[in-house]
């Protein structure tokens, strides 16, 4: 690993200690706590070091934070970032990184001042797009991406219909308009309470639903989603549906599938997809998938492809990015705590 010397850094050096959000134990929001004196990390060879200006809340973070995914403890939390390139290493120069570049990534420990990334991880953000939608961009839109192309395996065609569960969230709003960009028509359902967002994705039919009480969620037991489904498709169903939701909506994504449809089942916000026979495909010789980024973005060229797709799109004003609320990161536990009570109708981040 290379020592500090033999770092290019910004006219301003780089200081050596930093704020940062540690979690020293698992437990609720509250464990999420700021520290004024953590080490700046010294990136090994082959890594930059970002100045970050955002970082962004995934669910995935409070996975962590709460023990449900195991972590080794302490650790800074957070997987997503985006900000100033603060100083290079040899080999990440000789792969094209530059100081002052403007990048996007997702490496853990982000929820700080300064954080080491590999060059190979780095999106490049074109100078139209600011900084707080690029970050928003970098799990929620590259997941969207893969689940609006590669994902279904070609199994729904332009002109055909697709069911998007939970438009009104983070992910799925740009899978809704993604789907859109590449010519499929579009049923989405969200919660009543996130409708004025929903309604602004450009899909041809949405299912607004009751909230269930006391929450932001939808309650997807409130009517018959999949007739409704069945009614809009002219009795066909639906070629692709595309569910983060998971327990809540297992019988409505089935229900709702035409002949030789996909079932992409990538997420668990009402809790995981409970076991299910095979046989229960064979109603419409449906398709089955549970995939996750990782697997569509193997190497550097899938991850830019799919980022400089995104970012063109951005650009172009083709996509409409809504960050909900940029908390500071002093504020650490509310950002959790707002993520986890499911208010958020778009990006949730953290202003570094």
């Amino acid at each position: 690993s290379s020592s500090r010397h033999s770092l290019r850094s910004m006219s301003t050096s780089v200081p050596s200690t930093m704020r940062a959000a540690m979690v020293r134990e698992t437990g609720d929001a509250s464990m999420l706590k700021i520290e004024k004196d953590v080490p700046v990390p010294t990136p090994s060879d082959g890594q930059v070091l970002v100045k970050n200006e955002f970082a962004g809340i995934n669910f995935i973070d409070t996975y962590h934070r709460s023990g449900l995914y195991k972590r080794d403890l302490p650790f800074i939390g957070g997987q997503e970032g985006g900000g100033v390139v603060a100083a290079v290493t040899p080999k990440a120069e000789k792969e094209g990184a530059r100081v002052g570049d403007r990048v996007a990534y997702s490496v853990f420990g982000s929820y700080a001042e300064f954080t080491a990334v590999p060059a190979a991880k780095l999106l490049p953000v074109p100078e139209k797009v600011p900084l707080d939608v690029a970050t928003a961009c970098v799990v929620q839109g590259l997941t969207a991406h893969y689940l609006t192309s590669d994902c279904n395996a070609g199994l729904v065609k332009e002109g055909e219909w697709c069911l998007i569960h939970g438009v009104g969230g983070g992910t799925c709003q740009w899978a809704a308009q993604m789907a859109k960009l590449r010519g499929f028509k579009v049923i989405g359902t969200c919660a009543k309470g996130k409708q004025d967002v929903a309604s602004k994705l450009g899909l041809d039919e949405l299912i607004a639903l009751e909230e269930v009480p006391g929450t932001s969620y939808e309650d997807y037991e409130s009517m018959d989603v999949a007739k409704a489904v069945l009614e809009m498709t002219g009795g066909q169903g639906v070629k692709c549906v595309i569910d983060g939701i998971g327990k809540a909506t297992l019988d409505i994504s089935l229900d709702s599938l035409a002949r030789r449809g996909v079932f992409i089942s990538f997420g668990n916000a009402s809790g995981a997809v409970p076991a299910f026979p095979p046989l229960r495909l064979i109603g419409k010789s449906a398709f089955l998938t549970r995939p996750k980024l990782l697997d569509y973005t193997v190497d550097r060229a899938e991850l830019l492809y799919r980022a400089n797709e995104i970012m063109q799109w951005l650009q172009d004003g083709k996509l409409s990015v809504s960050v909900d609320t940029a908390f500071p990161l002093d504020d650490a536990p509310q950002g959790h705590i707002y993520l986890e009570a499911g208010k958020s109708k778009g990006k949730v981040l953290y202003k570094i």
